[in-house]
């Protein structure tokens, strides 16, 4: 069922808000262009759902009735990518915006036959209707036409998001085995917007957990980078263990978890992610911070023999295989608790020259460093003073090179 709303019913002044001083000008031109051109034009998805609760999005996704090429050629610097579901990528300098064209879902009788014209690659083309009701939740189905300043919601959604609940289009079993991440997704968004699990859902989850290890790796990655973006991520792996689906895809944590008072060891350093600054765009900080908070739950507080754990095949495959980190972001991790080490050693630092001072404070792993360290609680305050002024005495100066 079809519901326009008019977006200023649902606005405040004070925090974002579905208006156009809170809408990316370049998304707003995109969707005006196509407009003018005759196409149905819609802003879609996150970006409507996280004004309409007052979030700052990320990203500005946009959704229309035409095709890939016809919005190539009435959009500049828009480029078609995609084999399977093609989709047009616009690019304004360093930002990017996806442009895709109303999709359905493939009938019986098309799935045995695949000569629909309707096809090109494996798109199907549709309607906004239609399109909406491929969609995972109802909360990421809404459209905005902001040249008429109406909510578009053909699955009730508004009323989801009115009610602060998550709920699934179409039967959540058969959702989630359409595609697993789909669970990861569910308990991510409910902690993000604050939004309880509609009941069939939970139930689901619970029935599908084991679905999720046929999930591939990078996605299963994507999803933890998210996890760790969230104001309280600890929570969201808390919720991920009582759901059973920590045993299933990350088992390290999982035992972590059986343990109340090594849970109890990863929550507290875990919840300092944010207080001590890690910077939540670079994956490298943010795995490092998840690292840290697990390996003080699991191998404890003593000092640790980092010869030991660079060489521990298990670890190797918990950052690898289960959280899914890259070789080069396990490096630096390394590199930064190799470091820590000589953060509390200040005389032995003083005794040093200049250019050596210069080189310890000026590597790039070094910020990193005193991240980790503040998590840690190995730096007291007038360490982590002595430092930041170390930093700021070398600003801008790189060590000479040594011949």
């Amino acid at each position: 069922m079809r519901r326009d709303v008019d977006s200023a019913s649902m606005m405040s002044a004070t925090k974002p808000q579905l208006h156009d001083d809170w809408i990316d000008s370049y998304a707003l031109r995109i969707v005006r262009n196509l407009q003018d051109s005759g196409f149905e034009t819609y802003l879609v998805g996150g970006c409507v759902r996280d004004l309409l609760v007052g979030i700052h999005p990320k990203d500005f996704d946009i959704a229309t009735s035409a095709l890939p090429n016809q919005i190539r050629k009435k959009i500049p610097n828009a480029y078609v990518i995609g084999r399977r579901f093609k989709l047009v990528l616009v690019k304004r300098g360093e930002l990017q915006f996806e442009v895709a064209t109303f999709r359905r879902s493939m009938s019986e009788e098309e799935l045995a036959n695949l000569g629909d014209d309707a096809i090109e690659g494996d798109n199907y083309f549709g309607t906004s209707e239609e399109d909406s009701k491929r969609r995972d939740f109802t909360v990421n189905a809404l459209f905005y036409d902001p040249g008429n300043n109406k909510i578009i919601d053909h699955v009730g959604g508004l009323q989801d998001i009115e009610n602060r609940v998550l709920r699934m289009i179409g039967d959540p079993k058969e959702r989630f085995i359409e595609d697993p991440i789909r669970i990861l997704r569910a308990i991510r968004l409910s902690h993000k917007l604050h939004f309880s699990i509609e009941s069939s859902m939970r139930h689901a989850i619970s029935e599908c957990s084991s679905e999720i290890k046929k999930s591939v790796l990078p996605r299963r990655r994507e999803e933890w980078l998210k996890f760790l973006r969230l104001k309280e991520p600890h929570l969201a792996f808390m919720e991920l263990f009582d759901l059973h689906i920590l045993d299933q895809v990350m088992p390290g944590l999982h035992a972590v978890f059986m343990d109340a008072h090594k849970m109890e060891i990863f929550e507290v350093h875990l919840s300092r992610i944010n207080a001590v600054g890690i910077d939540k765009s670079n994956p490298v900080e943010l795995f490092s911070g998840f690292m840290m908070a697990f390996m003080k739950a699991q191998y404890g507080e003593d000092p640790w023999n980092h010869e030991e754990l660079f060489n521990d095949s298990r670890l190797a495959y918990f950052m690898r295989e289960e959280l899914g980190m890259f070789k080069l972001e396990c490096s630096v991790f390394f590199k930064a608790l190799h470091l820590m080490q000589s953060l509390t050693r200040i005389e032995n630092y003083l005794r040093k020259g200049e250019r050596r001072q210069m080189a310890f404070v000026t590597n790039d792993t070094f910020p990193l460093t005193l991240k980790l360290a503040m998590m840690d609680f190995s730096v007291s305050a007038s360490d982590f003073h002595f430092w930041t002024q170390q930093i700021e005495k070398f600003s801008g100066r790189r060590p000479a090179p040594v011949h």
